[in-house]
């Protein structure tokens, strides 16, 4: 049978492999882990990967995609990245936990709450400098004490999202901080955290740095189980797998041809002026594959080819002179961009392979 393509070949052993060693490592300091999903589109398989190696929570951007697991009956508790005021009743249908920044939203999941019957948990974002989600530890005291008032809300957690939006590092300093922060609420409200997450695939220089982890005892993770990377230098993590995605697509065009275009050179599909260099005549191939499938920036080849453009449809080759055959096949590395896009498209099929 003729392989599709364009399409993303998935290894959920290497991935099932991955988040084991990661449990494995974390949890030798206390720190379990989340398996984040979004990057994959809640795909249930990877999902039901990560927690076979040992993750205790599956953590997702979007209600739809834990929707989409739930319906594919994966059983563990599901945590919200990303909580909106006009979902909340779909959250208290759907999320065992949530990640809250604003109260006005707490509030409505408390409502929704108490119209099921439920008691809705939360983990409450500290900002840390990132600028992306959280509330400054200046505020979190009238924060707190706001939400405890709320029938049907509980707050068991605390966390900080770092290296996501600003780059700022997940240092010693930053989880000291949260440590301390989770320290002063269960002191002055007379509670009991039960997690507290310190980040993401970001905090594993200053784990493997630190003496002491302090009170984190939760991380979120989803590029070091995907990837087998961390994500402050993108450098492999010892004895992870890096290959457990790989990207095929057919070539469409393979012909010789100048590498400078002749004419007058305007703004391209996507407003750009581009710049191009004389090398001469050169083989180039055409693969069906284009911007709305994929971030380009995103691929590897792993066939010794050059990427030199794209557009909507279209990404365009330097065979290094290898006379590649329309109809065949080349194929890609992905970063976590890519991964993120090529899971995304509805144009590009996936496929789970016994590697």
């Amino acid at each position: 049978m003729k392989a599709l393509m364009p399409r993303i070949e998935i290894s959920l052993s290497q991935i099932r492999h991955n988040a084991r060693m990661l449990c494995q490592l974390y949890g030798k300091k206390g720190i379990s882990l989340m398996g984040v999903s979004k990057a994959v589109l809640g795909d249930p398989f990877i999902a039901e990967a990560m927690i076979q190696g040992g993750v205790k929570f599956i953590a997702d951007s979007r209600i739809e995609n834990i929707q989409k697991m739930k319906s594919a009956g994966i059983a563990t508790r599901f945590v919200l990245l990303r909580t909106a005021l006009s979902q909340a009743e779909s959250v208290v249908s759907n999320a065992d936990i949530s990640l809250n920044t604003e109260l006005e939203t707490v509030k409505e999941l408390s409502y929704y709450a108490n119209a099921h019957n439920k008691i809705h948990q939360i983990i409450v974002m500290a900002e840390l400098g990132d600028l992306r989600e959280g509330i400054l530890p200046c505020d979190f005291h009238e924060f707190i004490k706001q939400t405890l008032s709320l029938s049907h809300i509980k707050i068991i957690g605390i966390g900080c999202n770092l290296a996501c939006y600003g780059g700022i590092k997940p240092d010693g300093l930053k989880m000291s901080e949260l440590s301390k922060l989770a320290d002063t609420i269960e002191r002055e409200f007379q509670l009991k955290l039960e997690i507290i997450s310190g980040g993401n695939s970001a905090n594993y220089e200053w784990y493997e740095s630190a003496q002491e982890v302090g009170r984190i005892n939760n991380l979120r993770l989803g590029e070091s189980i995907l990837l087998g990377n961390e994500t402050v230098n993108r450098k492999a993590i010892q004895g992870l797998k890096t290959n457990a995605f790989k990207l095929f697509a057919e070539v469409i065009e393979s012909k010789e041809k100048p590498s400078l275009p002749f004419g007058e050179i305007c703004q391209d599909a996507f407003g750009d002026v581009p710049i191009f260099l004389d090398r001469g005549i050169r083989r180039r191939v055409i693969i069906a594959l284009g911007r709305q499938d994929i971030l380009v920036s995103g691929l590897k080849s792993n066939d010794n080819l050059e990427i030199l453009g794209s557009s909507s449809d279209h990404v365009v080759l330097d065979s290094n002179n290898d006379d590649l055959k329309v109809g065949s096949e080349v194929n890609f590395h992905l970063d976590y961009g890519g991964i993120l896009a090529a899971m995304t498209s509805p144009f590009i099929k996936k496929q789970f392979v016994k590697v």
